[in-house]
């Protein structure tokens, strides 16, 4: 079965550039949980007829949107305001992936949310372990495990329309270029 492993990682100092901005990093963190909710949306929308995305995002739709609560909760026990959302650089790179064609859409659609699932784990992940014990850590372990979960419902919405030779080949690409991206990305105190 198809899985996503990723092929950058990401080092310490992106772990220390957050944590010496732990607040943008929160402002951001929220964009990316309410831009996750419209996502799967915006994917019931698309696909009205593809029973299993249908139920499938709109579960992710309101997990989503709970994650985005209780960031805002986080946010506000700080004392910060929320400010309006930004273009995130790696979701703009990312997206030029998309090939054009329903089914080739469709495929790179699911594989690529996947892989920003895939990316946000490994994130949390390292925000989760560098916390020092308390409310922030326990959240972030939490949305770390989440995360795993999502990457995973991606490629197992993907195998319900695709072949897994097909779904390996392209996420093997996809792979190589999300790395690229990474690399070439600067450091901030943001979730990409």
């Amino acid at each position: 079965m198809p899985e996503i492993i990723l092929q950058y990682q990401t080092d310490a100092n992106w772990t220390e550039t957050v944590l010496s901005d732990f607040n943008a990093f929160l402002l951001d963190h929220a964009a990316a949980e309410k831009k996750a909710s419209s996502m799967a949306m915006s994917m019931v929308s698309h696909y009205p007829d593809k029973i299993a995305i249908v139920e499938a995002m709109t579960d992710l739709a309101v997990e989503e949107l709970a994650h985005f609560k209780q960031v805002v909760r986080l946010i506000l026990d700080r004392g910060i305001t929320l400010s309006a959302d930004t273009k995130d650089p790696y979701v703009v790179e990312i997206r030029k992936l998309f090939r054009q064609g329903t089914n080739a859409f469709l495929l790179d659609r699911l594989l690529i949310a996947g892989v920003i699932e895939a990316r946000g784990h490994e994130r949390f992940g390292l925000i989760a372990e560098a916390l020092p014990a308390g409310k922030d850590k326990r959240f972030y372990e939490a949305i770390t495990y989440s995360e795993a979960k999502h990457a995973g419902l991606f490629i197992d919405l993907a195998l319900q329309y695709f072949s897994e030779n097909e779904i390996s080949n392209r996420l093997t690409e996809i792979l190589q270029k999300e790395a690229e991206i990474c690399t070439e990305l600067p450091l901030r105190a943001a979730l990409h």
